[in-house]
């Protein structure tokens, strides 16, 4: 059986969410998903499809969104769009097997299609539009595709390619990779590369993904480790990723951040730790864990620029509230300026 791998993305999905609850077209309307009341610095999580066509990143801050006439601003609603999401996974399993889908995260997953071809009688192409006209007629969510041989292909082809236009739908090959992989750069376009990896790899003469999969594999292993491999291996087109082997984390953590309203002085940032510290405490021990490794991150106000974010390594885990308040604010001591 020939595998077929495709990735669903759901287009702009919380600002998709909000506009089809207003009743307003998300490709003619300008709506950002953010909490206006919480200041010019609060987190944009999700813009309009007629922002994004802009310019307008999906990230960002609400002082760097275009200030235009009929903006939008809707308070993000966290159980609605995971409702919505679950409506999605749940249309896509009248298609397929629980086992052959892997969510990736809220608005993306991955669907194992060659199990189904020869029952559905078409082409993963033709199965994945489909789909996305099904969950389209249901939930009038815009979805995009990418697919694939294996999983990174598939992931490829949906952000270097689907995205783009209408029917936002693309299959790619092993044959396609080098001409239409190879040429990107910056680096950090393809799946799996930072910006930290993408400045490492320049240091080395590589910039494009066609020069990080023709340089030597064993030099880039020495190098990066077992990401490095992975990255070569990415770079050639090779994934071995078999959606049924569910990954199961060895270890976790819990994490807590907010945006403030306004300016904070050291002394009064000491609270919100203290705040932070507190929940976080009580959810270690609500789900009976303890933590061995704390850490904490600030970023300075835009007129100051850039932050610090450190961790230390406790003597034995623990769940104790003030041991571990102890700990982090002794980072914030001594690295906070």
């Amino acid at each position: 059986m020939e595998q077929k791998i495709a990735v669903i993305d759901m287009k702009a999905f919380y600002s998709f969410v909000e506009c089809i609850d207003l009743g307003v077209n998300p490709f003619t309307t300008p709506l950002a998903v953010c909490d206006a009341e919480r200041g010019d610095g609060t987190i944009v999580l999700s813009v309009s499809p007629f922002l994004k066509a802009m310019g307008v990143p999906s990230r960002c801050r609400k002082r760097e969104l275009p200030k235009i006439d009929g903006m939008i601003f809707a308070t993000p609603r966290m159980s609605l769009y995971l409702k919505k999401s679950a409506e999605v996974v749940s249309i896509i399993l009248d298609f397929v097997g629980e086992d052959d889908i892997h969510v990736y995260s809220v608005d993306e997953l991955f669907i194992n299609l060659g199990p189904y071809l020869k029952m559905y009688d078409c082409t993963a192409y033709q199965l994945v539009r489909k789909i996305q006209k099904t969950i389209y007629d249901k939930t009038n969510l815009v979805t995009t595709a990418g697919i694939g041989p294996n999983m990174f292909v598939a992931k490829a082809a949906l952000d270097l390619d689907g995205k783009k236009k209408p029917p936002y739908a693309v299959e790619w090959k092993q044959s396609d990779i080098k001409k239409k992989l190879w040429p990107v750069k910056p680096l950090s376009k393809m799946w799996g590369i930072s910006r930290g990896y993408e400045s490492k790899l320049n240091a080395y003469g590589i910039y494009t993904v066609g020069q990080l999969a023709n340089s030597d594999k064993t030099f880039i292993s020495q190098k990066f480790g077992i990401i490095g491999e992975q990255m070569w291996e990415h770079a050639n087109g090779i994934d071995n990723t078999n959606i049924r082997e569910k990954y199961i984390p060895e270890s976790t953590s819990f994490s807590l951040g907010q945006v403030l309203m306004r300016d904070y002085s050291k002394e009064e940032a000491r609270l919100i730790i203290i705040e932070m510290n507190d929940d976080l405490s009580m959810r270690l021990r609500s789900h009976k864990q303890s933590t061995g490794r704390v850490g904490i991150a600030i970023g300075y106000s835009m007129e100051v620029g850039g932050g610090m974010g450190q961790s230390i390594t406790l003597p034995s885990a623990t769940c104790d509230t003030e041991t571990i308040l102890d700990n982090l604010l002794k980072l914030y001591d001594k690295y906070v300026e």
